[in-house]
């Protein structure tokens, strides 16, 4: 992939520029002059001019296209817009007021093309009933299938759904590393960031004391997610903190893992009133209990999605850290390969 480049002989204005497609995840090209620049002007996804540099490229007459910046420090400067129209800019970034904006466009140059990953919810009705297992799973199968797919673990008290996968030891960020990101997170540099594994990216948390995820930053990871990724699976704390709350705008769908139990069923529709707040699409996830799978369903009040099946060995399975069979000819497997049928554009 081609970088953006940068035109400009001014030493201080090209300091701010390096600095700031760093703060993108990016790098630049440089030229100081019409001459060096002209090799890269049509190759080049996003081109900023400094104006000390724009009359100059308006005299080689360059060829007309988008995504050219005309970047100054001088916002009181009378003749900027003059230069803009020269040099065929679409736009004005003054620094260090448009900072941020620029980042921002950086970071959107270098992104591959973009996907449209749907966001997918799952939260427990009580405790134990299963919703991680099932985030995991889903992701896995999804990835199995050559999904790009990016597996968010929400919940900082829930033991890492790193752990769960028996991938707790690999490298990569985990929370603690992007808490205090704000604006754009450019998706391939997300992707090349976390523990991957194939077509799976993991975002957990770091194991010790953790902080709550800032809603900003949730907000970053999913946008990246979704610009990045066929999938993004969000396994969420009972508890709605607004990192959540972030996660749960965003969600075309969210599974709710009940077990079809008298308490169980009591302790969903609670954490369905919180979450009805926040999302609209709410299904079901019943796992087998005293109850029939419709007559909870039915107390629910929303559509079941599908009946979770009892796996009496899967809990040994992953405390030893193998992965389930998501074969087609498995329970979970087909559980999983009929949610990701039902919920994902075709």
């Amino acid at each position: 992939m081609h970088r953006p480049l940068t035109i400009t002989e001014d030493p201080a204005l090209l300091d701010d520029l390096v600095r700031i497609a760093a703060a993108a995840g990016s790098q630049l090209d440089v030229a100081h002059t019409p001459a060096h620049a002209r090799p890269f002007w049509n190759l080049a996804p996003l081109i900023a001019v400094g104006a000390d540099q724009a009359d100059a490229i308006a005299a080689t007459s360059p060829p007309t296209r988008d995504q050219v910046l005309l970047v100054t420090r001088d916002a009181e400067d009378p003749d900027t817009w003059r230069k803009c129209v020269a040099v065929g800019a679409q736009a004005v970034v003054t620094l260090p007021n448009d900072e941020r904006h620029l980042v921002e466009r950086f970071a959107e140059a270098m992104e591959p093309d973009p996907r449209s990953g749907s966001v997918i919810c799952v939260v427990g009705g009580r405790g134990g009933a299963g919703a991680s297992v099932l985030s995991a799973c889903l992701a896995l199968r999804a990835s199995g299938d050559h999904l790009r797919t990016l597996l968010v673990d929400a919940d900082p008290l829930g033991g890492g759904i790193d752990a769960l996968l028996g991938q707790e030891e690999a490298s990569g960020s985990r929370w603690g590393d992007l808490v205090a990101r704000e604006g754009r997170i450019n998706s391939s540099a997300l992707q090349a960031a976390l523990p991957s594994f194939g077509d799976l990216a993991v975002l957990s948390f770091h194991r010790g004391e953790v902080a709550a995820i800032p809603p900003q930053a949730m907000r970053s990871v999913l946008e990246a997610g979704q610009r990045g990724f066929d999938l993004i699976v969000v396994d969420l704390p009972r508890h709605f903190a607004p990192a959540s709350i972030e996660a749960l705008t965003r969600a075309k769908t969210t599974l709710v893992v009940a077990t079809a139990d008298v308490r169980s069923v009591l302790s969903t529709v609670q954490v369905l009133n919180e979450a009805r707040k926040h999302t609209s699409d709410l299904r079901a996830i019943l796992r087998p209990g005293v109850l029939g799978s419709e007559s909870a369903a039915e107390s629910l009040g929303i559509p079941s999605a599908g009946v979770f099946p009892d796996q009496p060995r899967l809990t040994a399975t992953l405390n030893r850290g193998e992965l389930p069979n998501l074969g087609p000819r498995t329970d979970l497997g087909a559980l999983c390969a009929t949610l990701l049928r039902d919920l994902l554009p075709t």
